[in-house]
């Protein structure tokens, strides 16, 4: 006997039907069957089980034997299974259970974690999972569909992304407090800012693109000395050390700017004004659980970001 591999619901349940209405006839009524074919699913399972499920009594009464008895305890127990996993498929399907993996480029970590918060107690049945990383290594995990959805500055050309604007994402020049360049925003020159180390991101990073991008434009090719660091805490903490100054997000100085321990360079079209996107592959439209944390992201409007 090896009822795992042949018996099925259909079976089961006109056996069930059985019990209920006390005889074949009845079951069939119960099911919209026709009596043979009600005979043809007890004879099928009687051989799979490899014993006598009902005996009849006199006239057309049928009662289940012991071993009948325990098939039908075992259907009710997997209807009962099967109802549960439909509940659970339709809260994984309208959003409101489910896994998300949220990749976050390592400027975001400053308000990444507020914004989880925020989705859990808006969704608490939703696990929202963080990733993050340098542009580059989040841009790879949305290739090997690692994350789900990502949110970073400019979007990336490869892979094809579908994104959606979120909020404002300033970048400013910093520097040490009491630094010869800070509050003299008409008298700097753009050979000032060149004639400073420059303390920059690593390869990869988006901060390091856009920054690159914009000493190369101010100086027209006129060569600058930089100092590479891996981390925004680290430059920060060079920068008020007095090792140099350094272009960088300002929701990633909020703090340190309001505390007075570091201070703005005012000069040309500083603050460099880019934009936050939250992002997912364009080949996957998303669905349940991603679907939920998207448009509660997009519903804040940057409420989130840090604001000075």
């Amino acid at each position: 006997m090896n009822l795992t591999d042949s018996v099925t619901l259909k079976q089961l349940r006109t056996l069930c039907a059985i019990r209920d209405a006390g005889s074949l006839a009845g079951a069939a009524t119960r099911l919209n069957l026709t009596a043979p074919a009600v005979h043809t699913q007890l004879r099928k399972l009687e051989e799979q089980a490899g014993c006598l499920l009902v005996v009849r009594g006199g006239g057309a009464a049928a009662r289940l034997t012991m071993e009948g008895v325990r098939l039908c305890e075992a259907q009710e127990r997997i209807d009962a299974i099967l109802a549960k996993v439909e509940a659970e498929i339709a809260t994984l399907r309208d959003g409101h259970t489910g896994r998300v993996c949220l990749g976050v480029v390592s400027t975001g970590k400053y308000f990444a974690p507020g914004l989880v918060a925020l989705v859990r107690r808006a969704h608490p049945g939703l696990d929202v999972v963080l990733k993050v990383g340098n542009r580059d290594e989040i841009v790879l995990l949305l290739q090997q569909g690692v994350v789900d959805l990502v949110i970073m500055g400019r979007p990336p050309r490869q892979p094809l992304v579908t994104a959606y604007t979120i909020g404002d994402h300033p970048h400013v020049m910093i520097a040490q407090p009491g630094h010869p360049l800070v509050g003299r925003r008409a008298e700097i020159t753009a050979h000032d800012i060149l004639s400073e180390t420059i303390i920059s991101r690593e390869q990869g990073s988006g901060t390091r693109i856009l920054m690159t991008r914009y000493l190369d434009r101010i100086g027209e090719g006129e060569p600058y000395s930089t100092i590479e660091m891996d981390s925004n805490e680290t430059i920060k903490q060079a920068v008020m050390a007095g090792l140099g100054i350094a272009l960088i997000s300002q929701h990633t100085v909020i703090e340190e700017l309001r505390a007075g321990r570091l201070a703005r360079i005012d000069f040309g079209d500083l603050p460099i004004l880019r934009h936050w996107f939250v992002l997912h592959d364009a080949a996957i439209e998303p669905s349940g659980a991603v679907k939920t944390v998207l448009d509660f992201v997009r519903d804040q409007h940057g409420a989130f970001l840090p604001q000075l």
